[in-house]
């Protein structure tokens, strides 16, 4: 059994949601979530536990610091996904506090005893490896789409896919504009999630099947590049931007800031879509060229940001051990290109220099720097 922290007799606890779906499922369990049945707000405090709940009571353990929820139902009351009225009432039971659950691997608890308490088929589910809705309830929350969505990413790779009964609710809720109620930082919260899954790919593709990225990303289609990057790197910047990798510029940062992604994700998907394909062609660009990329990508002031550049640009370009290394001698080239400009120093400029002659003096021995290098390369 999991161990569960020592606790007043009074309260009737219960673990729930993902702490007992991924233990069934053999996986690490990041944190846990607990249920309390027939207690009030003010017993809790009394215990000792403070409250963090702004929209429903939640309560954090005075030792462990792990979140304890009062048992409650939810009613629909606007639009949205923070549209509902929450009743946390003495006499909600634990089979009604599980009933609001969006999926039923989700709805399973686990008594201090180690015993199971699975109303809605959750075990089953597990068993058959089945995203199935806990009741009609789900439409109410478009939200939810994203979390179907997002557990895909998560599980496809142990082989879940979607109830049929479920994908035809959430085709309902896509053909009915239900996401166009949620928030870009709602959405981009379980998109970067999806990112950091084992198979984000699996989330995109999901919604796309669903005609959901009409309403989200109309502008995203191709996430081959997105599959191969995941197989190689678990970074969350680099997979954003390999969503980006065929889309101009301007529609990148036109998307991101739809979504309003923060500034890292951002600025390297800009990158990739601006140069990734110069990147690619090194062997075709004079020094006036390769400067010019420099500059465009602000590769002098943001040292950080280009390393990362030209680190998703060498993934990207690997699908195959001969373009590995490929890849590999590329990057390295350019690392050495890079390395020669930034080795100017203003200290070789001639004194006495002023205003714009300073730039155009350090531009001169930037492109001799290139040069020596392309010249070098060519020599071996």
């Amino acid at each position: 059994m999991t161990n569960q922290p020592k606790r007043d007799d009074s309260l009737d606890t219960y673990l729930v949601g993902g702490a007992v779906r991924d233990r069934l499922l053999g996986l690490v369990v990041v944190e846990r979530d607990w249920v309390v049945v027939g207690a009030t707000a003010e017993q809790l405090t009394k215990l000792g536990y403070r409250s963090v709940g702004k929209d429903f009571p939640v309560f954090l353990h005075p030792r462990t610091q792990e979140e304890y929820a009062l048992a409650r139902t939810e009613r629909k009351s606007g639009q949205g996904h923070r549209g509902f009225i929450c009743d946390a009432n003495e006499a909600v039971t634990l089979e009604q506090d599980l009933a609001r659950r969006d999926l039923t691997i989700n709805a399973i608890a686990q008594d201090s005893d180690g015993n199971l308490i699975d109303p809605y088929g959750g075990l089953d589910d597990l068993q058959a490896k089945l995203l199935r809705h806990v009741s009609a309830a789900f439409a109410e929350d478009p939200l939810r789409i994203l979390r179907v969505a997002r557990f895909m990413a998560r599980f496809a790779h142990l082989g879940f896919r979607v109830a049929a009964e479920t994908m035809a609710l959430m085709q309902d809720m896509v053909d009915h504009g239900d996401l166009r109620e949620l928030t870009p930082e709602r959405v981009f919260m379980e998109c970067e999630k999806a990112l950091k899954a084992p198979t984000p790919g699996a989330f995109f593709e999901l919604l796309q099947t669903l005609g959901a990225h009409r309403d989200l990303w109309p502008e995203l289609s191709d996430f081959s590049h997105l599959a191969r990057l995941s197989e190689i790197t678990d970074q969350p910047e680099y997979r954003y931007a390999a969503l980006f990798l065929n889309i101009p510029a301007d529609v990148t940062k036109a998307r991101s800031k739809a979504l309003k992604a923060p500034n890292r994700y951002t600025e390297l998907a800009l990158q990739v879509s601006q140069g990734y394909a110069t990147w690619l062609t090194l062997a075709n660009l004079n020094a006036e060229d390769i400067l010019g990329f420099f500059t465009q990508l602000d590769a002098f002031r943001r040292h950080e940001r280009f390393n990362q550049f030209m680190a998703v640009s060498a993934l990207l370009a690997t699908s195959t051990e001969a373009q590995q290394r490929n890849s590999e001698t590329l990057l390295a080239r350019w690392q050495q290109l890079h390395q020669a400009c930034t080795s100017v120093s203003a200290s070789e400029l001639p004194a006495g220099l002023q205003g714009p002659a300073i730039s155009q003096a350090m531009r001169a021995l930037q492109l001799s720097r290139i040069k020596a290098v392309l010249a070098e390369l060519i020599a071996h």
